[in-house]
């Protein structure tokens, strides 16, 4: 399944922050909202918000993010503890829709 782009640094520009972590554009609310972080990147435009990151996160990396209108979902997980990852890679394997890269730094 097409997922994230794992190449998304070398594609998209960083083009703003949000809690402490960067945002990869395009961003053009409410349908474009780009990859939320970097060494754990969240494609905000593919996220159906179904939880599983969340659940199965042992260190709590993410939590939600309104983000009313957008197709894919109204609410996204948003990885507002980047820092504290520690890279067992278990939510990029519970992603159903693989919206999650790790890139330990």
């Amino acid at each position: 399944m097409p997922g994230i782009d794992p190449d998304f640094m070398k594609k998209r520009q960083k083009i703003s922050e949000h809690v402490g972590h960067a945002v990869w554009g395009p961003v053009e609310p409410p349908t474009k909202l780009g990859i939320h972080g970097t060494n754990v990147a969240v494609d905000f435009d593919i996220c159906i918000a179904d939880g599983a990151c969340i659940e199965v996160c042992p260190v709590n990396v993410y939590e939600w993010f309104e983000t009313p209108g957008h197709p894919a979902s109204n609410k996204k997980a948003d990885p507002v503890r980047e820092p504290d990852c520690i890279y067992c890679m278990a939510c990029e394997s519970a992603c159903p829709v693989n919206a999650i890269k790790i890139t330990p730094p």
